[in-house]
């Protein structure tokens, strides 16, 4: 679904577990690269299913321009 957003343009910014597999890693941060959307690493997959109050989430991607300046702004801080 993550990467059905990201080739659509809908995705603003994806989040990334940093402990994701090899794989996944290379094939969501190639994609993120290729269509100039912003990815965030520096959470894990326990945090990022926590935020969202799902299980087992390894990738995420935001799809609302505002929440993800937002996002993007409070990860850099």
């Amino acid at each position: 679904m993550v990467l059905d957003a990201i080739r659509k343009s809908r995705a603003r910014l994806v989040f990334l577990a940093a402990d994701a597999g090899p794989t996944t890693i290379k094939r969501i941060s190639d994609k993120a690269l290729f269509y100039c959307v912003p990815l965030i690493t520096s959470l894990s997959g326990d945090e990022l299913s926590q935020a969202i109050g799902k299980t087992n989430r390894k990738v995420l991607a935001v799809t609302d321009a505002k929440l993800a300046l937002l996002l993007q702004r409070t990860a850099n801080e």
